[in-house]
């Protein structure tokens, strides 16, 4: 079977591959980071016999058109309502899991891997990502790193204190972060709202559950100064 029949979604525009390809329109494929919109377009593009674009910025998209009205452009955002284009949407990998087991298999006989594959290359959230599913792939074979387990449910809050708190839930929201995001880390930023290096020193005090890196044992000063007095309750003598 071929990769592009393994892509999440294919069983609703599959059947009308034929149609999609003759139709006189430009067609405009979009869907989340690593989602294969670009694989698809340039299949398309083959298909078609015409070319096609990375629509890095919209804007200039309708430019483009005006002199390719059958080409076909990758994105990762809907069209624009004004351009004259079909669109095909390819729902992530997060909406269609199923697809992960046949995606996993198949990229792993590109890479001569031979015999089962580790459940837990599958197991995690992934809304994407194809890029990073093989990657995973790579990281198992080069490396022989795994993701640890997702943790079942929200943090437990052993401590009285804030400060320690804070730090289990910044650690249980960066690792969902980077499961959701199926290792990217720029996704991760983006989701947790912060910047790419902020991100690295998360990683640094807490760890990548994706690609298997430990975290430092660095704490934040607000954790540092709390743990001598963390077990004890000022001001309280019980007897």
């Amino acid at each position: 079977m071929s990769l592009l029949a393994l892509l999440p979604g294919f069983a609703q525009w599959g059947a009308h591959l034929d149609e999609l390809v003759a139709r006189p329109e430009a067609l405009w494929i979009h869907g989340p980071s690593g989602s294969g919109a670009s694989t698809l377009a340039a299949d398309f593009a083959q298909r078609r016999g015409v070319t096609w674009m990375e629509a890095v910025e919209v804007d200039t998209v309708g430019a483009w058109l005006a002199t390719h009205s059958r080409g076909i452009v990758a994105a990762r955002t809907a069209a624009p309502e004004h351009l004259p284009c079909l669109t095909l949407r390819l729902p992530g990998l997060e909406e269609h899991p199923e697809a992960i087991a046949g995606l996993l298999a198949a990229f792993a006989m590109q890479e001569g891997i031979a015999g089962p594959l580790p459940t837990a290359l599958g197991t995690l959230p992934c809304p994407g990502n194809l890029r990073e599913l093989r990657n995973r792939l790579l990281r198992w074979k080069l490396m022989g790193q795994l993701p640890t387990a997702a943790p079942i449910g929200p943090p437990r809050f052993e401590a009285e204190d804030l400060a320690s708190n804070l730090h289990e839930l910044e650690r249980y929201l960066l690792h969902q972060a980077l499961r959701r995001s199926y290792g990217n880390r720029v996704e991760a930023a983006q989701r947790l709202g912060v910047s790419r290096r902020q991100l690295y020193l998360l990683i640094r005090r807490h760890g990548d559950p994706v690609r298997g890196e430990a975290a430092a044992g660095d704490l934040p000063q607000r954790v540092k100064k709390r743990l001598p007095a963390q077990n004890s309750s000022p001001g309280l003598d019980i007897r």
